[in-house]
């Protein structure tokens, strides 16, 4: 018996050396749009339907460390993108996860703002389910964004950052997979990187565009999307992710 205990012991005490805890490196995620779901009902919808693709993809790189983040866009699937502008191409998302805020570079109605606030707050709630994103084993959670958008995340807890793409945080682990069905769209892992990776974004936030703060260009934001039904919804939460 104390044989038996000696092994099992040993083969824990090697199971845990053998984990490996990741505190910085680079997150690819491959970002899914249902543009025709998006376009909600009626009219105007129907007519515009098939002039774009059912699905966009798009590629973003979010570099981490254990204190900040910044989330970039990389690259899109040219035979999936939307026919007009660069679709939030130069927006930017510098998360400081130590001081609790955050500084966004956000293109919105034309104009180029500096954004800054606290990091938003969401209401995680843990679950039993996981999945595999990217290699890693993923813990799923349920959060809720801006009163009533549910947020469906996987998370790895061997990444000890409690990141995410965009301005999503706070659970223990990072964000590798998350769906919000009232956007209709996925972000998913694709891979993380840790070697040859550059910081230096890390350093420096953001500083093209006009300085406002983010719930002060949120009012705005609604009001000018009022008459826009759920797609004027869906574009204000876009924004302010």
């Amino acid at each position: 018996m104390k044989y038996i205990f000696c092994i099992a012991v040993i083969f824990c005490f090697k199971n845990t050396e053998a984990q490996v805890f990741i505190d910085k490196g680079m997150i690819e995620y491959e970002v899914k749009v249902n543009n025709h779901k998006a376009m909600g009902e009626g009219t105007w919808a129907d007519m515009m339907r098939d002039k774009f693709p059912k699905l966009s993809t798009s590629y973003y790189q979010l570099t981490f460390n254990a204190d900040k983040s910044i989330y970039l866009f990389n690259r899109k699937d040219e035979k999936t993108k939307m026919p007009w502008g660069n679709e939030g191409e130069d927006n930017v998302w510098y998360n400081d996860y130590k001081s609790e805020n955050f500084v966004q570079q956000k293109s919105v109605f034309g104009d180029t703002y500096i954004l800054t606030d606290s990091l938003i707050k969401i209401d995680w709630k843990m679950t039993n389910e996981t999945r595999e994103i990217a290699g890693f084993n993923c813990r799923k959670a349920v959060g809720k964004l801006f009163d009533s958008v549910y947020v469906f995340a996987f998370y790895a807890d061997e990444i000890t950052v409690s990141g995410g793409p965009m301005g999503l945080h706070g659970l223990p682990g990072m964000i590798l997979g998350i769906t919000i069905p009232r956007m209709f769209s996925s972000w998913v892992a694709t891979k993380l990187e840790i070697n040859g990776i550059n910081y230096n974004a890390l350093n420096t936030p953001p500083t093209k565009g006009k300085k406002k703060k983010a719930k002060e260009l949120q009012e705005t934001a609604v009001k000018v999307t009022k008459e826009w039904g759920s797609w004027g919804q869906q574009a204000v939460w876009g924004i302010f992710l």
